[in-house]
């Protein structure tokens, strides 16, 4: 299920069951707006369960202007809100693909020094 909101701020608290992401973690860093990707934002949860500790989110939700403008490919997984571009700072590359895996998530984005992306589209790594 998705929930498309203009803006982070206006989702209502009871319309947001997460325990470890606010949305404002989640939204678009262009226009502030959020499309909530309900089976992918369980999948994130999911992942920072297994981890155990605190995950830093670099980018999850695109509006498709501020996709154009960092470089985002037309067909974006982060434009369908289920894509996520975790901080390595306090995390091991491999143990968190392996956690992902077991969360559900497909796509890998493994070539990145200080990310790695994941999302729930086909299954792939680059």
């Amino acid at each position: 299920m998705h929930v498309r909101y203009s803006h982070w701020s206006g989702v209502p608290s009871v319309e947001w069951p997460y325990i470890f992401f606010k949305p404002v973690e989640l939204a678009s860093k262009g226009d502030g707006s959020l499309l909530a990707n309900h089976t992918a934002i369980q999948k994130l949860e999911a992942l920072r369960r297994l981890l155990g500790k605190p995950m830093i989110i670099n980018s999850a939700y695109r509006d498709p202007i501020h996709n154009a403008r960092v470089g985002g490919a037309p067909l974006s997984r982060h434009k369908k809100g289920d894509a996520f571009d975790i901080a390595l700072k306090s995390q091991s590359k491999q143990q968190l693909i392996q956690f992902a895996k077991q969360a559900g998530f497909t796509g890998f984005g493994i070539n990145y020094r200080s990310f790695l992306h994941v999302d729930c589209g086909p299954e792939r790594s680059w």
